[in-house]
């Protein structure tokens, strides 16, 4: 009887996981097809310069600086599923304007930016709940490969979705293309509705938000571990930032590239992606967590540089080759470092400290699409590539000179208890 009774259990909670999953894939699907569509609404439709694509990638971001703090306290006190499901709907009524504004002839940029500010700020409610969702979904001891399966099937549609996205431009041109997206939040909206009910843990007494925020935020900034990784992330995101800005425009106008390439090219950070996913669970078994995340961004510093090299073929080449290494090497570090969040943060903090790590980390995503934006205007678009290019080598500095260097795993980092305001 309590053999059938687990049986039961262990299906129960693989069906709701697989349910997680699917909302989680179709919806990103869609979005790497906009990935591509967008930027090249501004770039092919609407003429749009440097600065402007990167004042539209930098929209798609700029929620984290504003709302990513608060984020962890609003999940934390809204229902998860139905905060979730509110989330898809809202990016999917903002994705739907922009094909009926351009078939009314009354499409603009601001539009454009406007869309990409809507979507973005419901991203960071979606995204905070996602991660605090997962631990409540599945059993401790299978978040490392659940993340694994996530990171390599949010991979496999960066791979898919962008190449997609290309196909579908060159067909139906830009505007139609981010129907899919629009579409891709509605079935995600239908998929999480059918999920349980999860809340996340209250605390005793009802804290001011302020004191919340600070709570989340003096655990991560204080956490020997917790910290130096947040900084890191930082660091990439802010490059990755760049490149968001950079690529169309490297791609369209200097290495001359056709709309159905640009999209193969850039997928490319999803093979890398998915091939980073893929090696993470044993990576970290042999080697241990702490020296795969120092190893894999030595490596995808290294490809890095091969993306502005050469020209014509042997550019759109390299270019591929390079973007796939960097996001391997940027996987490696994204899966052991939240699957440390999720185990190692107690769960009233949980939400907060997500927030906040996304917060920091992701809010340098605009930061470095703005700042490309404004050196490929000043020194051209291969310059301004260079430069973010050579910036993955800074995340490695951080590393080395944290804790995390001297030892094989991460939890084996000594904590001080308690962690907190109170440290």
């Amino acid at each position: 009887m309590g053999t059938h009774s687990g049986s039961k259990s262990e299906r129960s909670t693989s069906t709701v996981f697989w349910t997680y999953w699917s909302a989680s894939t179709v919806s990103s699907v869609g979005s790497a097809v906009s990935t591509v569509a967008l930027p090249l609404v501004a770039v092919s439709v609407l003429q749009a310069s440097a600065l402007e694509v990167g004042l539209l990638t930098a929209a798609s971001y700029v929620g984290w600086l504003v709302l990513g703090l608060p984020a962890g306290v609003i999940v934390g006190r809204l229902p998860l599923r139905g905060t979730q499901v509110a989330m898809d709907l809202a990016r999917a009524l903002a994705l739907a304007g922009i094909p009926l504004a351009w078939w009314l002839g009354v499409l603009t940029l601001a539009q454009l930016i406007l869309a990409a500010l809507v979507v973005g700020f419901a991203n960071v409610l979606f995204d905070v709940g996602s991660m605090t969702l997962l631990p409540a979904l599945v059993p401790k001891d299978q978040l490392i490969a659940r993340n694994s399966l996530t990171s390599a099937t949010h991979a496999t549609t960066q791979l898919a979705g962008p190449s997609l996205g290309g196909l579908l431009v060159q067909v139906l041109g830009p505007v139609p293309a981010v129907f899919v997206d629009t579409a891709s939040y509605l079935a995600s909206a239908v998929l999480i509705g059918r999920l349980p009910q999860r809340d996340v843990p209250q605390p005793a007494t009802r804290t001011p938000v302020g004191a919340m925020i600070r709570e989340g935020w003096h655990y991560v900034t204080r956490h020997p571990v917790m910290s130096p990784c947040m900084w890191a992330a930082t660091a990439v995101n802010c490059a990755c930032g760049a490149l968001l800005a950079l690529t169309p425009l490297y791609l369209v106008r200097v290495l001359h590239a056709p709309a159905w390439l640009v999209g193969v090219l850039m997928a490319t950070d999803g093979l890398g992606a998915l091939v980073g996913a893929a090696l993470t669970p044993r990576l970290s078994r042999r080697a241990g967590s702490a020296r795969a995340i120092l190893l894999a961004g030595l490596v995808g510093a290294g490809f890095a540089l091969l993306m502005p090299v050469g020209s014509g073929t042997t550019g759109m080449l390299l270019f591929g080759v390079g973007n796939a290494g960097f996001a391997a090497g940027v996987v490696v570090l994204s899966i052991n470092t939240r699957t440390y969040r999720q185990t190692h943060s107690p769960p009233v903090l949980l939400s907060r400290v997500m927030a906040t790590v996304r917060f920091v980390s992701w809010g340098a995503v605009p930061i470095g699409s703005l700042v490309a934006g404004g050196l490929a205007t000043w020194l051209g678009t291969r310059p301004a590539l260079w430069l973010t290019c050579a910036a993955p080598a800074i995340p490695l500095v951080i590393l080395w000179l944290s804790p995390v260097r001297t030892r094989r795993q991460l939890d084996e980092v000594p904590v001080p208890v308690p962690v907190g305001p109170s440290a």
